[in-house]
């Protein structure tokens, strides 16, 4: 008779990407949202933290998360804050004069994850 393994519970970090996948096309979510959605409730930074660490491939839509104040958050290499933008529009994302997304109009309305 066999052992089987264990089921593993899946890390803070694997949740955060586990819930940024299952961001629609067209839609965004803030950090704080992906957090809670994650069971990290008031960790944003957390998130941010896992997204800068993706590799190149990774197949995870990075570019839709976005700050609380439905802005792109300033990152260190230059242009980057670019490429989030067009990635965004090109899936119909729409930017206002003041440079934010109308989260009224684009913000993810989740369903709770099977871990909460």
């Amino acid at each position: 008779m066999s052992r089987s393994e264990p089921v593993r519970a899946a890390s803070l970090r694997d949740r955060i990407y586990e819930v940024v996948c299952r961001i629609p096309y067209g839609k965004v979510a803030t950090y704080g949202q992906v957090a809670t959605l994650a069971g990290a409730r008031g960790h944003a930074r957390q998130v941010g933290y896992a997204l800068h660490d993706l590799t190149e491939g990774a197949g995870v839509p990075w570019h839709r998360v976005i700050n609380a104040r439905g802005e792109i958050s300033l990152r260190r290499s230059p242009g980057a804050e670019e490429d989030q933008r067009s990635l965004l529009e090109a899936e119909g994302v729409e930017f206002g004069t003041d440079r934010g997304i109308d989260l009224s109009r684009f913000r993810w309305q989740a369903r709770p994850a099977p871990w909460e």
